[in-house]
């Protein structure tokens, strides 16, 4: 099926785009990076084939934005490696009891172990900030204290004896607490030993603790439930985090509050397995922060919910692939941060930042650019939307493992629209894939869709399946549904949902194997193969644009889609024909004019 069937004009300058110069701005060249062929058999199938460097990538992005939009220089030349959009006002947290946490602030089965040098190590770096001992970046955080000690809480009541402590943990733990106890603050002492019974020595601290204002008091009670190994309900945690949220470090609200608290029920409720119900909390909670969300005036909208704290290895497409599915009117919406622990790797938002993109719309202004004709994507940041989310970064970092809000933030709808609505979101750890599409028929979307693609992001893969893998849910897995419109006897009408799972090969769709490109955490690489994808490059960047954007069309059961062969030449051709990229580039000038 052709969609597209005028071809677009000529891309061999922005100003076939971009033809708004304002004054006092310096000239850049701009290569001729698209050639066109003027014959028919070009007209009939699209562009040729094409090249793009890194040095013309870079040199139209920087004379489009400077030129162009009038941008100064300084903010859209960013830095290149994703480590570097961290921001600098954030405290680092100590090297040496964030390793710890990676191996005891986990689940039953996942926890493993300190040795005993590696735990006298942890409790001498820990005696040591406590008393004053250690400055700056070596400094023990409070966030960092209450993960650590809740995870050892934890794991001491509720987790099966192969994760529980270590001989080695027991001695240094026999060795430290009791100058521990005289050096810990109380609402750590409280984490640490809530029941007031560590190693048989009896104390006051732990059982009397109730904290230090209205909000901690609140979350005190939910602690004591967490630090056991048990669960909440709904009602609880939404007034937990409605209570605590947004963190402000030394701010008016919540007074007063404990890092070493909050980040010990963060991290202990992933640690006890969230519940659904749990779950929905997170996801729900803070639904309302700005009051209603827009609605879209748009037939087609796609929510895509990547990792926050993106990727650290391979080619991140979906920001591509939407500029594909808006060609033919499936709007998609993106949303995330500029930064993100544990990974800390390549987001939407540096790519679009380094662009020269407007990363600060508010949803309102999403909506329009979703309904703009010459664009049909958008992305908005969580710093935008959810700011009491967003003032969790710090505690993020410093508990060194993912909280519930990992997997609840991919499942939100920051802009809703007037027909259809998908959610589409990756996953990682087997289990999570059922949670996330409860979560999305609790939004009442029409089809919701959850894949595991390359490092538990969205990105579909067309390298052949190691045959050594045998562990764990396989890359390219998706499972989901679609709502079936059927007429009930009654002719009132009704809504059923089909659900699917499946394994995604990408051979049998006519793709030849090819082995992910790497970007290691290269911002402007992850671009670089975008764009030449875009510009009709072939290889395996363009595969993954095309395969990515055909089959979330196909299993969405979107209109046009229900032959998986048309929806891949229908994404070929967004892409051949100019479009995608022209929509992209759109989006850059547009997203900084939008009212």
């Amino acid at each position: 099926m052709k969609l597209l069937l005028h071809p677009e004009p000529s891309l061999s300058s922005p100003h076939s785009i971009f033809h708004n110069k304002p004054p006092n701005t310096t000239h850049l060249p701009l290569p001729s990076f698209t050639k066109f062929r003027a014959d028919h058999n070009h007209h009939r199938h699209g562009i040729g084939r094409q090249t793009l460097s890194s040095a013309a990538v870079k040199a139209v992005l920087d004379s489009a934005t400077v030129e162009q939009f009038g941008i100064p220089e300084f903010d859209i030349r960013n830095p290149a490696l994703s480590t570097s959009y961290r921001s600098a006002a954030l405290a680092k947290p100590n090297k040496t009891v964030l390793e710890a946490q990676g191996r005891v602030c986990t689940g039953p089965t996942q926890t493993r172990p300190l040795d005993e040098e590696k735990a006298f190590k942890v409790f001498d770096t820990i005696l040591r900030s406590a008393r004053g001992e250690l400055r700056d970046e070596e400094e023990v955080s409070r966030a960092q204290l209450g993960a650590f000690f809740a995870g050892m809480t934890i794991r001491a009541n509720a987790f099966p004896e192969a994760t529980q402590w270590s001989e080695g943990e027991t001695r240094a733990m026999k060795t430290f607490w009791p100058l521990l106890v005289r050096a810990l603050p109380p609402d750590v002492i409280f984490v640490a030993d809530p029941d007031g019974s560590m190693m048989g020595v009896g104390s006051s601290i732990g059982p009397r603790y109730v904290g230090n204002c209205t909000s901690e008091m609140r979350l005190v009670g939910a602690l004591r439930e967490v630090l056991a190994g048990g669960h909440l309900g709904f009602e609880e945690v939404q007034g937990v985090l409605n209570e605590v949220l947004p963190f402000k470090e030394g701010g008016e609200k919540p007074q007063g509050l404990s890092e070493a608290l909050l980040s010990a029920f963060l991290i202990g409720q992933r640690m006890n397995r969230e519940t659904d119900r749990e779950l929905k909390a997170y996801c729900l909670a803070f639904d309302d922060e700005l009051g209603p969300p827009p609605v879209a005036d748009v037939r087609s909208l796609t929510h895509y919910g990547e990792p926050y704290d993106g990727n650290t290895r391979f080619f991140r497409s979906t920001l591509f692939v939407a500029a594909v599915r808006s060609c033919y009117g499936e709007s998609c919406l993106l949303h995330g941060v500029d930064w993100m622990a544990p990974k800390g790797g390549i987001t939407e938002e540096q790519m679009l930042k380094y662009m020269g993109a407007n990363v600060n719309l508010s949803p309102f202004k999403a909506k329009k650019l979703l309904e703009d004709d010459n664009i049909g994507f958008a992305y908005v940041s969580q710093r935008e939307a959810r700011p009491s989310l967003y003032s969790l970064i710090k505690i993020r970092e410093h508990i060194k493992k993912r909280p519930p809000l990992a997997t609840t933030e991919k499942v939100q709808q920051f802009v809703k629209a007037t027909g259809k609505e998908a959610i589409v979101a990756g996953f990682y750890h087997e289990g999570y894939e059922e949670s996330l599409l409860m979560l999305m028929k609790r939004r009442g979307v029409n089809s919701g869709l959850v894949v595991k693609g390359e490092e538990g992001a969205l990105s579909m893969t067309t390298r052949l399946r190691s045959v050594n893998t045998t562990r764990g849910i396989p890359v390219n897995y998706c499972s989901g549904f679609r709502s079936l419109d059927v007429s009930s006897t009654s002719e009132l009408g009704g809504v059923t949902r089909q659900g699917f799972s499946l394994e995604v090969n990408a051979a049998d769709y006519g793709f030849q194997p090819t082995d992910t490109p790497r970007t290691d955490r290269s911002v402007s690489k992850n671009i670089e193969l975008g764009l030449a994808a875009l510009c009709g490059e072939k290889g395996p960047a363009y595969d993954r644009i095309v395969l990515n954007a055909a089959v979330v069309d196909h299993l969405l059961g979107v209109d046009g889609a229900e032959d998986i062969s048309v929806a891949l030449d229908r994404a070929r051709e967004a892409i051949n024909s100019g479009n995608a990229l022209k929509r992209l580039l759109n989006y850059i000038k547009i997203s900084h004019k939008v009212d």
